[in-house]
């Protein structure tokens, strides 16, 4: 299933995300550093969910309370309480 996320407090605007189970199959990036998403996605891609959100969630840029990887963690989060909730 495929979720779209738009992120909150970064560079990039939108987080999309394609979801099979418990895996996280596709990610892309709209927006945000190039080189910096792109590894991002390809790093979280083919993992399970929790360990993705383990990997990246509180990681800030610079002064900001988040990242593009933290906001991945918070799109993840939203898609676990969905599946749980559905």
């Amino acid at each position: 299933m495929q979720y779209t996320y738009n992120t909150k407090g970064t560079c990039s605007r939108q987080i999309i995300i394609d979801v099979e189970g418990e895996t996280v199959t596709h990610v892309q990036y709209v927006g945000g550093c190039p080189g910096n998403v792109q590894g991002v996605a390809r790093l979280a891609e083919n993992r399970p969910i929790d360990e993705v959100i383990s990997l990246v969630d509180g990681i800030r840029c610079g002064f900001k309370p988040t990242s593009c990887p933290d906001q991945l963690a918070q799109a993840l989060k939203e898609i676990k309480a969905q599946q749980q909730a559905g």
